[in-house]
């Protein structure tokens, strides 16, 4: 990946194409609104910085994803972000059954919630996840199960 500093962007195709699934990438990792935006704005202003060379919009969305999960993760390890924000804002939009899978999936570990989101809402395989985190398939592997247990037993619970 080369650095493309002169190379014109199509910044509304790029925007357009991306900025919904960066949000809600971000909000199931941030699980806070104001922050999940934030962390878009600064995703997208490192891409037009970097104008990075990418081959196609695969290769886009993915830099773009990449981009955006480390600054979430950045964001998480801030000191003044380790007060519990509530996430009412983000449910008033959603559907009964939507608000309901969204508070199962924020119950779960940022970690666990990152690769569910990135595997079931975003589409991505394992490997890609793993790329995208900068880990070990296996810990990706690991981690989607647990979510996966964590998950099934929150369901059950909610049906007793």
């Amino acid at each position: 990946m080369g650095s493309g500093t002169n190379r014109p962007v199509d910044w509304e195709r790029v925007v357009f194409e991306n900025e919904n699934r960066l949000y809600r990438a971000a909000l199931a990792i941030l699980a806070d609104g104001v922050e999940a935006e934030d962390a878009v704005q600064e995703a997208f202003l490192k891409f037009l910085e970097k104008r990075p060379a990418l081959d196609g919009p695969e290769h886009e969305r993915r830099w773009l994803m990449r981009v955006l999960v480390n600054g979430c993760k950045n964001r998480l390890r801030a000191a003044w972000r380790r007060k519990t924000v509530p996430l009412d804002e983000a449910f008033t939009m959603a559907s009964v059954d939507e608000r309901r899978e969204l508070e199962e999936l924020m119950a779960l570990p940022v970690k666990e919630r990152t690769v569910i989101h990135l595997h079931y809402y975003e589409g991505y395989k394992t490997a890609e996840i793993a790329q995208i985190l900068g880990e070990a398939e296996g810990t990706v592997r690991s981690r989607m199960s647990r979510a996966r247990a964590r998950l099934r037993t929150l369901l059950t619970e909610e049906e007793l």
